[in-house]
């Protein structure tokens, strides 16, 4: 249950197209509602609301991150090792981070859970020194990502679903290698590797169905080259978790990845670009304290 500490709304006034600024009336109404303290804050870009979210956690405060993916991963990454506990209402138009981790995107159930305050610890993944909490994607998916947040005039579904058809419009096959824990390397033509630390992205593609948020490891997913219909046609499988199950999707788990190509891409994560490639991904175990809900973490709807 909440112990009195004050709140500090932390507002991404652009995520979901606007919807994190849309949610905020009704996000202090329910905290007012339920006699938790709170101040808000809107941010101007990410670094501003890191600068918020550090200086609530010294003023003893818990930071409550109103927003998408992106801002609640970089405030994510940057509480990370430092014992701080931070709070989550859905904004944005994937939210998948919270979807994985079972908090609603209605408001009064997020605030609910602000005032009954269950916590867990879960992993961060850190990539060329930048941290994120959910899947590093390169290749196929990191395209598409930045398409995505080049296109403002669409909300939910929709933008993942235009960006993946414009991407794989111009695609060509790349060579991607992997490294495992500096030990294994395997190397293969495709779409993509993406490197996971949470199960969901881009809107609730399951891609990593059987990741863990709390078992110091990646779930580091390949996508081997097919033909641009079949890797359409697969599009649908990966909302529900199925395609891992085909053969040139491969899936293994490493606590340190490294990853080139033979071009250059990308290194998007929670829906920001962090990195390009060679990249390196590591494993910060039980690094950030979040309130969310006990028990499992959600997997693909069916």
């Amino acid at each position: 249950m909440s112990d009195g500490q004050r709140h500090l709304l932390i507002v991404n006034p652009s995520s979901g197209a606007g919807r994190g600024a849309e949610l905020l009336p009704e996000v202090e109404r329910q905290m007012r509602a339920r006699r938790l303290e709170f101040g808000t804050v809107v941010t101007g870009s990410l670094e501003h609301g890191i600068r918020e979210a550090r200086a609530a956690t010294q003023r003893g405060e818990l930071p409550v991150v109103i927003s998408g993916d992106g801002l609640i991963g970089q405030i994510g990454g940057a509480l990370a090792g430092t014992g701080a506990t931070m709070g989550i209402v859905p904004g944005g138009r994937g939210n998948d981070f919270a979807r994985v981790l079972g908090i609603s995107d209605q408001p009064a159930e997020a605030v609910a859970l602000l005032a009954q305050r269950p916590t867990r610890k879960v992993d961060v993944g850190e990539v060329n020194g930048r941290r994120f909490l959910g899947i590093a994607s390169i290749g196929f998916e990191s395209i598409a990502n930045r398409v995505a947040n080049e296109t403002d005039r669409l909300r939910g579904e929709l933008v993942y679903l235009y960006a993946g058809l414009r991407t794989l419009a111009g695609w060509k096959a790349a060579r991607f290698t992997i490294t495992l824990d500096r030990e294994r390397t395997f190397s293969y033509a495709g779409y993509s590797v993406q490197v996971a630390n949470s199960r969901a992205f881009g809107g609730g593609f399951f891609i990593a169905p059987k990741a863990e948020l709390d078992d110091g490891l990646f779930d580091v997913v390949s996508v081997a080259h097919s033909g641009k219909l079949r890797f359409l046609a697969g599009m649908p499988k990966a909302r529900k978790g199925t395609h891992i199950e085909e053969e040139r999707v491969k899936v293994v788990r490493a606590a340190d990845v490294q990853v080139t190509a033979d071009r250059e891409f990308a290194v998007y994560a929670d829906g920001e670009h962090l990195a390009d490639l060679p990249a390196r991904l590591k494993v910060l175990g039980g690094a950030l304290t979040v309130i969310a809900p006990d028990g499992d973490l959600v997997g693909p709807p069916g």
